[in-house]
């Protein structure tokens, strides 16, 4: 990420118009580092806007031009962090149109599904949809859910277990 060091000066200085620009110009680097830091496309979004707005509010507070990238880039993975953790353990579930309904010719096995999904705790719910909705592998459950291979593969087989044993009923 290059910058003139011109522009950087002047927005370090309060003008606004070389922040606008200088923002403008390093939003695509800032939203390919989002993208490799962050779960999802919105999170990345989030991420930069956040970023910007910190980067807008603090540019005066850069002590060396020459730093603006890493400053800059370490924002912006600061904020991606900032979402994951604000995020982990809400799971929503997929919408109506998702694949995994397309079986589902009736609007009360949809509501069905949806309601032993619902059914399960917490670890069992976010488990399940990580696998059998989202898609995910095992390793990257593992990975987001910071578990165990094994611990992951019981939350998943237990959490279809309970949602079968509601389906029953």
């Amino acid at each position: 990420m290059k910058h003139d060091i011109k522009l950087l000066e002047a927005a370090r200085q309060g003008d606004i118009v070389a922040i606008e620009q200088l923002l403008a110009e390093c939003r695509p680097a800032l939203y390919r580092i989002a993208q490799s830091q962050c779960d999802s496309s919105v999170d990345a979004d989030d991420a930069v806007q956040e970023s910007l707005l910190s980067i807008f509010r603090r540019i005066g507070a850069l002590r060396t031009i020459a730093s603006f990238p890493a400053w800059a880039f370490s924002i912006v993975r600061r904020e991606c962090r900032r979402l994951l953790k604000r995020m982990r353990g809400q799971v929503e579930l997929p919408p109506a149109d998702h694949p995994v309904y397309a079986y589902a010719d009736h609007a009360d096995l949809r509501c069905d599904l949806a309601a032993a999904i619902q059914s399960l705790p917490k670890k069992y719910r976010e488990a399940v949809i990580l696998r059998d909705f989202e898609e995910y592998s095992i390793n990257e459950i593992t990975d987001r859910l910071l578990l165990t291979r094994t611990a992951v593969k019981s939350r998943v087989r237990r959490g279809r277990l309970m949602m079968q044993e509601y389906l029953k009923d």
